[in-house]
């Protein structure tokens, strides 16, 4: 068996763990094997909330400024690879099952989460450094962004963050004079359902499907 393979029975057995159990190995491993089908790595650009990706999905960026390492425990702790596999894992979530940024970022999250936590790392010291580094949209150290970089992420989440504070002002009765609350209320709620939906190749196939069912 080589060297580089886990075996997907044997070790459970062995410890007594269950099948489901993702061990340490295990996570390091896929995070490896996610890291090598990155096509192209770039860290020569300024990216908001520190990491992206292109349009096509080729290439992973994160920002020139960001440190490749922290210190923990005395350990030196490669962030480069965590990040990869959050926008790897988000990008194909979007493009592939249609999934709404918010919700992709979501699960791409927990999944960076379980990673760093692998590594015997703390996830509070990790992402306690990341956010000392991040550069928000608007931020003058934006001067040097990549042309090619996807800027869905950035548009829905201000979008839809706006559209949710509209809807709950609505609810809460501060709606124009003259207008009718439940109307409004109905108006953004549909508008806020199509934001959350994008427009990929995985998003259209999921509406050719549901047209089909009618």
């Amino acid at each position: 068996m080589p060297l580089d393979l886990c075996h997907p029975t044997a070790p459970h057995k062995k410890l007594r763990l269950p099948e489901w159990y993702v061990s340490s190995l295990m996570m390091d491993r896929a995070l490896d094997a996610i890291c090598r089908r990155v096509k192209k790595f770039d860290r020569n650009h300024d990216i908001p909330y520190l990491a992206g990706y292109s349009l096509d999905g080729k290439t992973i960026y994160i920002d020139r400024h960001m440190p490749r390492s922290f210190k923990f425990r005395g350990r030196t702790i490669d962030t480069d690879r965590f990040l990869i596999l959050h926008e790897e894992v988000e990008k194909t979530l979007i493009d592939q099952l249609g999934l709404h940024y918010l919700h992709a970022h979501q699960i791409a999250t927990h999944a960076e989460e379980a990673a760093v936590r692998a590594a015997g790392v703390e996830w509070r010291a990790y992402d306690r450094f990341m956010q000392k580094h991040v550069k928000s949209i608007g931020d003058e150290r934006l001067n040097k962004v990549p042309k090619d970089l996807d800027l869905k992420p950035y548009r829905d989440e201000h979008d839809d963050d706006l559209l949710r504070r509209m809807l709950a002002s609505v609810k809460a009765g501060r709606a124009p004079k003259g207008i009718h609350v439940q109307d409004l209320a109905e108006a953004i709620a549909e508008l806020r359902g199509r934001v959350r939906r994008h427009e990929t190749p995985g998003a259209d196939r999921a509406a050719a499907i549901k047209g089909k069912m009618k």
